[in-house]
């Protein structure tokens, strides 16, 4: 007899919208009457604040300080960055007047007569309207580096939505730093990508490729970005976080200059960075599985939750009173725990939170109590897989659990990202690759193979270069020119 599964259809039979039907089974998040908007709900929102408390204390311990600029960015500050408002372009949501009128006809229209002077873009990133405060509060080489951090919302407008991977408004953090130096902003772009890295892996459980994008792939306006990918369970890749080094591109378009040490007036260097709930996504496809959602310990909002069994109202109160204690218990282990007490059928109820993929569940009944002993379940085993254990162990052995747990993720992620990567020498190989489904395919590349129809073909781009991989020269195998280093391909996100 096969297992039923929570989750319908299953990631083997259509992975996409196993997906969606994971966020619906989580209860993570639904889409707005926006388009392209989410309204994130209490689990899905609890998991990106663990995130981003995570995060914020690893950006601030590097020395940045957080600070907050306008959602409304005026059109002309763009202008002055050519190569940047060239990529953004078909993405902006602009607004061209402050105020509503009737129309007569019983809606609403803009007024004609409050027309902006100037439109007003809605951030789709904030490199020219950070760069002007930067403008005013540099003047002399001791108020470099700046180092500044923002957490804010984002609006791009997409045409292909997709909760969390791709909506139109997103939440997301973004860094701008400013540099006397080109050296040292380039450590600086190269620091806060292994600042990614660290939390993507060791918070989310989520193994990496750190590397250069290649020129068609750059941040628009940017001299070299960095970014890190991951690989989901189906195989492709998703871009989980960029660096950038701007070199002095948006300082000289919007005059951020400095005085040296040795008197001379000069351009700063500078830099920017960012993930966002696009990281929610990515540790959905991960992690998850034919029963729902499976979340790492370090972000989950409930690391346990408790859940009584009973019958009578004397074994109610009986079962109430020592899942209170128990709960008091664990809280002082550091260990957030919930003591579900809503009147649902105990099944329901474990099903509920196996589905947002809580990472303990913790099952007290009076028959339990008799024999001093609750029976915990795994999220990251099958759900029949249960424990007996005295109160007692539970306590001491919690977070010893947890701890596992997230070390476990991590392990199985790399060990499926490992087989699933491939070193690729000829463009028949290349093929058959990804005639058979998809991967990390590592080949030889020339820039002059940018827009070859085989990559158009299996909807297949260069991913990035591998900062670690090994330096190796050999033959680009789209067009057999030279090449110095492989370059990861792969389908995306």
């Amino acid at each position: 007899m096969s297992k039923k599964n929570a989750i319908s259809p299953t990631r083997e039979e259509n992975y996409p919208e196993w997906y969606q039907q994971v966020i619906k089974a989580a209860d993570m998040a639904e889409n707005s009457p926006v388009r392209g908007c989410m309204v994130m709900k209490p689990w899905g929102y609890g998991i990106w604040e663990l995130l981003q408390r995570d995060l914020d204390d690893k950006i601030k311990e590097t020395g940045h300080e957080n600070a907050y600029f306008p959602l409304l960015i005026p059109l002309s500050y763009f202008e002055k960055e050519a190569a940047h408002i060239e990529g953004f372009a078909k993405e902006c949501a602009v607004v061209t007047h402050h105020r509503l009128e009737s129309d007569g006809k019983g809606g609403l229209q803009p007024a004609p007569s409050a027309e902006l002077e100037e439109p007003y873009v809605i951030r789709p990133t904030s490199e020219t309207m950070i760069g002007h405060s930067f403008a005013k509060w540099i003047q002399s080489y001791r108020d470099l580096p700046l180092l500044i951090n923002q957490w804010a919302n984002v609006m791009r407008w997409e045409l292909r939505p997709r909760i969390f991977l791709r909506t139109t408004e997103f939440l997301w953090q973004e860094g701008h730093t400013a540099h006397a130096t080109q050296q040292e902003a380039e450590e600086e772009t190269r620091k806060m990508l292994d600042v990614y890295v660290d939390f993507v892996e060791n918070t989310l459980a989520i193994p990496v490729v750190k590397g250069a994008k290649t020129a068609d792939e750059r941040f628009p306006g940017a001299v070299e970005t960095y970014c890190i990918e991951a690989m989901m369970q189906d195989g492709k890749a998703l871009q989980v976080g960029t660096s950038h080094f701007l070199g002095q591109n948006f300082a000289k378009a919007q005059d951020i200059t400095f005085m040296s040490e040795s008197g001379e007036i000069e351009h700063v260097w500078t830099t920017s960075w960012g993930v966002s709930t696009r990281l929610l996504g990515g540790l959905i496809m991960a992690h998850g599985d034919d029963d729902g959602l499976v979340v790492p310990p370090k972000v989950a909002p409930k690391q346990i939750v408790i859940l009584p069994i009973f019958k009578t109202p004397e074994d109610k109160a009986q079962v109430f009173e020592f899942c209170e204690k128990l709960q008091q218990d664990l809280k002082a282990q550091s260990i957030r725990v919930h003591f579900d007490k809503r009147d649902m059928r105990g099944g329901e109820k474990s099903w509920e939170h196996i589905k947002k993929g809580v990472p303990l569940r913790v099952e007290v009944g009076p028959k339990d109590l008799a024999k001093n002993q609750v029976v915990v379940g795994f999220r990251n085993k099958d759900h029949k897989d249960k424990q007996f254990v005295s109160p007692d162990e539970l306590v001491q052995k919690a977070s010893g659990w947890l701890a596992d747990m997230q070390s476990e993720l991590l392990a199985k992620a790399k060990a499926f990202k490992n087989s699933k990567t491939k070193e690729i020498n000829s463009l028949a190989e290349f093929e058959a690759f990804f005639e058979k489904g998809s991967g990390f395919a590592l080949c030889h590349w020339n820039e002059a193979a940018i827009g070859h129809e085989i990559l158009a073909k299996y909807k297949v781009t260069p991913r990035c270069v591998p900062i670690d991989g090994p330096e190796e020269s050999g033959t680009c195998i789209f067009t057999g020119k030279p090449s110095e280093k492989r370059v990861i391909f792969a389908k995306a996100y």
